[in-house]
């Protein structure tokens, strides 16, 4: 929690590498915690504001519970990794501070490409979605961690890549199952499958172009994983409708 968001926390000891890179494990959780916030907010601006209105809102809301850490990551990864250069040069450009005209245009498509995802979620699957977005979302950074070499000898995804091993990529990913599959059935479940899919392909273009992942690598997957959460959802639960299952009908098969 403390790496992922920005929200403070009473304890103050520092954790060693070996704790950071076995709270992997726990990515999908915290992933479900920011998708209850975004549920909860969702529904007080929903009292006033129109639902664009409030989907803007809930992708800046998303925004600042994380830093921008994950955005920035997105910005620096489509910096270096679309420049015709070297895989050396390449992680040179991600590492400089300063923005060039790539991330800058893949963020604002970014944003305008989630924010029309959300607004046309359907009203029926808006909560599912809500929380299985960043779930998964994180997820896939587990799944990036585990799968890939990291192209960097130092920097901030080393601790996680190091003490990440399948036992903990298994318990994240049965996690992430698990949430998927409570909140929207059948079609939570193609979901994860299409984004695996769609995550590992990316992987491996990045890993070519850079010569693994790297913690914006890490962070770039999120962005683009939350966007196609919200396009899948709706989609796959069209195909699979009588297999949707939304959270406010557990209830009915408990009567």
């Amino acid at each position: 929690m403390r790496f992922l968001t920005i929200i403070p926390w009473p304890w103050r000891r520092e954790a060693g590498p070996e704790e950071v890179g076995r709270s992997i494990v726990y990515f999908p959780l915290v992933g479900l915690f920011l998708g209850l916030v975004l549920v909860g907010c969702d529904e007080l601006f929903g009292l006033r504001l129109s639902t664009s209105l409030t989907s803007i809102l809930l992708i800046v809301v998303m925004i600042i519970l994380t830093g921008a850490l994950h955005l920035d990551g997105f910005i620096d990864t489509c910096d270096g990794a679309f420049v015709r250069s070297s895989p050396a040069e390449r992680l040179k450009i991600m590492a400089d501070s300063h923005v060039g005209s790539f991330g800058v245009v893949a963020a604002c498509c970014l944003i305008l490409v989630k924010y029309v995802a959300l607004s046309d979620v359907p009203e029926d699957m808006r909560v599912s979605a809500l929380v299985i977005m960043p779930a998964l979302s994180r997820w896939s950074m587990v799944y990036a961690i585990f799968a890939f070499p990291y192209a960097r000898p130092v920097g901030t995804g080393q601790a996680f890549k190091e003490q990440t091993n399948w036992q903990g990529t298994a318990i994240a990913t049965l996690i992430a199952a698990l949430i998927s599959a409570v909140l929207a059935g059948w079609s939570g479940l193609a979901v994860m499958g299409a984004l695996w899919l769609v995550i590992f392909g990316v992987a491996v273009f990045l890993k070519r172009r850079l010569g693994g992942l790297t913690g914006d690598s890490y962070g770039a997957l999120n962005e683009l994983s939350e966007v196609l959460v919200l396009i899948l959802l709706p989609l796959l639960a069209d195909v699979l409708s009588t297999n949707f299952i939304g959270p406010w009908k557990l209830f009915d098969f408990a009567k």
